[in-house]
């Protein structure tokens, strides 16, 4: 794609940009700025999308599971969380939480998302037990599960370290971490918004202990309430050397935060053009991490079409049973079809392409599914 003019204070990076050199954190505080012209962030992001991965949006089938919502923390920018004698409160038995694995093979899902609130009365075999219960039923389904946050609770209800919960889990069944739990970084607002849980130290312990491990990961950033620009890009930078470390993240997920019904419910929800710079940026900085997701649960789904063209190349899936962003005020559907996937992929102008957790081109047909060859995004 042919770059209109850039305007004289993008200029460097534009030429960085095109030369596929990393910027800095000044680079990221300026692209920041509302004075940078968003269409333009959007070009210069979309050199990288397609130097990445070409014209296609990847997604896949999947559904989530959320077995408790009781938890010990109290996060303020949290819906989702359940005391124990709430009314909302529950506990999937282990009979409904196999029923929504039979629900997920049957509708053709690769991946089964599994993360909940940490209950205080549930001891560590309850959580080893639940992977290792699924992934013996449903041993296609790939369990994408539990974040450092959860991973930091089990060491200490076992008293045992990371890797050693992390040994357990693979021994169990786990396929992949997912991202959550990154919420922002920095201690100036990590300490305001999660005071008492997982900090950033343990977030990359984890992480960094699964690539050891050889496992693979996503990583998140939870952007729209009390951070500044500066939180956000040192965020960036700090998975950035994460990844020239381990090379084990294959996803960025910006998660855009959803007030309602939260201790931070009087902070506007970011607009759809905060998202699509926030999207542009986080390309334009994570030049080492191959995937950039675009979650249409909380962009909704005609802001994750456009984010297509901001550095987003990833969709996300069908979701089945999502609840932690619908309890703080998400309005998108609960789930989307395959072929209503597809059909936005395409209507964004993109080439559809099913992948499992690994990024594994899916093949379907009458007998089901197999997962082909892998999909390499370039350097």
């Amino acid at each position: 794609m042919m770059l209109r003019t850039a305007s004289p204070t993008l200029q460097p990076i534009r030429d960085k940009v095109e030369a596929g050199e990393r910027l800095t954190m000044e680079d990221g505080l300026l692209l920041e700025q509302p004075t940078v012209p968003l269409p333009e962030l959007g070009e210069l992001a979309n050199i990288v999308r397609e130097r990445k991965n070409g014209n296609a949006a990847y997604y896949n089938i999947n559904t989530h599971l959320n077995p408790t919502n009781v938890c010990v923390y109290r996060c303020v920018f949290c819906a989702f969380r359940s005391d124990l004698r709430d009314p909302k409160g529950y506990v999937m038995s282990d009979e409904q939480i196999l029923e929504r694995g039979a629900e997920a093979t049957k509708n053709g899902c690769t991946e089964m998302h599994i993360v909940g609130g940490l209950h205080h009365q549930k001891n560590y075999d309850w959580y080893v037990n639940l992977i290792r219960m699924l992934h013996e039923a449903y041993p296609q389904l790939h369990l994408k599960a539990w974040t450092p946050v959860e991973i930091d609770w089990f060491c200490r209800l076992a008293k045992k370290s990371v890797r050693e919960v992390l040994e357990d889990m693979i021994d169990a069944g786990l396929g992949s971490l997912p991202g959550g739990g990154a919420e922002i970084f920095h201690p100036e607002i990590r300490n305001q918004i999660c005071e008492h849980k997982a900090d950033s130290r343990c977030w990359f312990e984890v992480h960094r202990t699964a690539h050891e491990l050889g496992l693979r990961s996503n990583c998140t950033m939870l952007y729209g309430h009390i951070e500044k620009p500066y939180h956000r890009i040192d965020h960036l930078i700090r998975l950035r050397e994460l990844q020239d470390e381990t090379g084990g993240l294959q996803t960025f997920i910006p998660l855009a935060f959803h007030p309602e019904n939260t201790g931070l419910a009087h902070i506007p929800k970011a607009s759809s053009l905060v998202d699509l710079r926030v999207m542009a940026i986080s390309r334009l900085m994570l030049d080492n991490i191959p995937h950039i997701k675009a979650y249409w649960i909380m962009l909704g789904i005609g802001t994750a079409q456009i984010a297509l063209s901001y550095g987003a190349d990833d969709i996300d899936g069908t979701v089945r049973h999502e609840l932690i962003y619908h309890d703080a005020g998400a309005t998108t559907p609960e789930v989307l079809s395959d072929v209503a996937i597809r059909r936005l992929i395409t209507e964004a102008g993109r080439d559809p392409i099913e992948r499992d957790t690994l990024y594994r081109q899916i093949e379907r047909d009458e007998t089901g599914w197999q997962a082909t060859e892998a999909i390499t995004a370039n350097a």
